[in-house]
């Protein structure tokens, strides 16, 4: 069989180095000054050292690497099975689990092309080169923050394709090229870019939101809403949104003023659209409910004060986790046409689940580091390269290195290692740990340089007209650009949220 060798070497190679790892953490003990770590930290470590490897090579499954991880936890005496497994049983599963179903209603009926048309048609754009990319990257923002990074970029990719070929095709017509041949790739990297960047405006737009926000409730107490994170997310995301745009416009020129047949096209596919479904209506009404309860207690909050009882009241009884999934069920109550309802279990059970496992697996071992005192020592060790109250160059390092880490593995990987080392510095260097923990968070989703970074420059680099070297120029001009914004970003944090 011609793939399975290298895959087997590969596999058999990324264990041994990961075995390698283990023992080489295991006999080479971290040292925390007084005293040392635990026995169970040193164990941690070894455990951590195989995880990381098998993580950013990939060998397995991601989602299997952190259930291995786990499950060597509990068979090393890292820590009993009842306390390991716990993460597993957050109340943010609850509110992953129920997003996953409204994302992959509104996928199902076709809403979020209908909101991709719909401002491609709007009159500012027009058949012009650069507003067509703001637009492109407007929707692959707003819709990126509802449904999953990859599922915006796959949708708006076959979008895109569909644009250039109207444009080339009319380009052609006029007895000669003058359409530089660049703005596609200029076009495609900006589906990819944008679509990462949407995911920052909203908790549920990417893991590692939800993964953040886990480790600051766990670890700091603060339990930061919907409606807060948007407070922040949401300008942060604009902002990127337009160094997107604005680098896209730079090194890809059109060359033209105007891109005939760009609105003949639109207008050719709003029209195969036809009139809003029953599923469309349904699915819509059930994502209004649950982002109505989403952001009803910051809003009741602006309007009678944090410490009304309504407010309180509100928070505690339908939390974001509750009002997800009394969303998710309204799915499978409400009518999706011809006799069904909106989302089946047929449907439901086709989404990928793994990131769930993914991402309890991923929690368990940093909330482990935090117990076993394997954090704290880390950032112990390292509190020399930071400078005495450093706390803005503690963020930048924070948002820095969590930005090249996910150029190398998931930013899911990604944000379960950098946010605990982020947080144990913080502490041990005696600046706030909130804007460190948050800047490691929303860096996790900077990976733009190499097609590997994240699946989506993996579906647009597939096309074969992004060429390798223009997606890691552009791509390494956005991940400073981004470590940046996440930097300045952070200074408003003190504002929004207090322990």
């Amino acid at each position: 069989m011609p793939g399975t060798f290298p895959n087997a070497t590969r596999l058999a190679i990324s264990l041994g180095i990961a075995v390698a790892a283990a023992v080489g953490v295991a006999l080479a003990p971290l040292s925390t000054g007084e005293g040392g770590l635990p026995l169970e930290a040193h164990r941690l470590a070894s455990v951590l050292a195989a995880v990381v490897v098998l993580w950013v090579s990939e060998s397995l499954p991601l989602p299997v690497t952190a259930l291995a991880g786990v499950a060597a936890c509990v068979i090393t005496g890292v820590g009993p099975a009842k306390e390991v497994f716990r993460p597993f049983a957050q109340p943010l599963i609850f509110l992953f689990i129920g997003s996953f179903m409204l994302a992959e209603a509104i996928r199902v009926h076709g809403l979020d092309r209908r909101l991709a048309y719909a401002v491609l048609a709007q009159p500012w754009v027009g058949e012009h080169p650069k507003r067509i990319m703001a637009a492109v990257a407007i929707v692959c923002g707003v819709t990126s923050g509802v449904i999953s990074n990859t599922a915006t970029t796959a949708m708006m990719f076959a979008i895109v394709s569909g644009i250039l070929a109207a444009i080339e095709q009319a380009d052609q017509g006029e007895g000669g090229r003058r359409l530089n041949p660049r703005f596609a790739t200029g076009l495609l990297l900006v589906v990819a870019f944008a679509s990462s960047i949407g995911g920052l405006a909203t908790p549920i737009g990417t893991p590692p939101n939800l993964i953040g926000l886990a480790f600051i409730e766990k670890q700091l107490a603060i339990d930061i809403s919907f409606f807060s994170w948007c407070l922040l997310g949401v300008p942060l995301t604009i902002a990127m949104l337009g160094v997107v745009v604005v680098v896209a416009t730079s090194l890809f020129p059109a060359g033209v003023s105007r891109l005939e047949g760009v609105t003949a096209y639109v207008h050719a596919q709003r029209q195969t659209l036809g009139r809003w479904t029953t599923g469309q209506r349904s699915a819509a009404t059930a994502f209004a409910l649950t982002v109505s309860l989403w952001v009803a207690p910051g809003v009741l909050a602006l309007v009678v004060g944090k410490e009304h009882p309504a407010t309180a009241l509100l928070a505690s009884r339908v939390p974001e986790g509750v009002a997800a999934l009394l969303g998710a069920i309204a799915l499978f109550i409400l009518p999706g046409g011809n006799g069904t309802r909106v989302l089946s279990w047929e449907q439901a059970a086709k989404i990928d689940w793994g990131v769930i496992l993914l991402y309890g697996g991923g929690m368990a071992l940093g909330e482990l580091s935090f117990t076993t005192g394997l954090a704290d020592g880390l950032g112990r060790s390292i509190t020399g390269l930071i400078p005495e109250g450093g706390g803005i160059t503690l963020i930048a390092a924070a948002a820095l290195v969590a930005a090249i880490t996910s150029e190398f593995t998931s930013n899911t990987a990604s944000a379960n290692m950098v946010v605990p080392v982020g947080l144990a510095l913080a502490t041990a260097v005696g600046a706030d740990p909130l804007p460190a923990a948050l800047a490691a968070t929303f860096a996790a989703s900077l990976g733009f340089m190499m097609p590997v970074s994240t699946p989506c420059n993996a579906i647009v680099y597939g096309s074969g007209r992004v060429p390798l070297a223009d997606m890691v120029r552009a791509g390494a001009i956005l991940d400073v650009a981004g470590a940046a914004c996440v930097t300045i970003g952070m200074l408003a944090v003190g504002r929004l949220w207090t322990p």
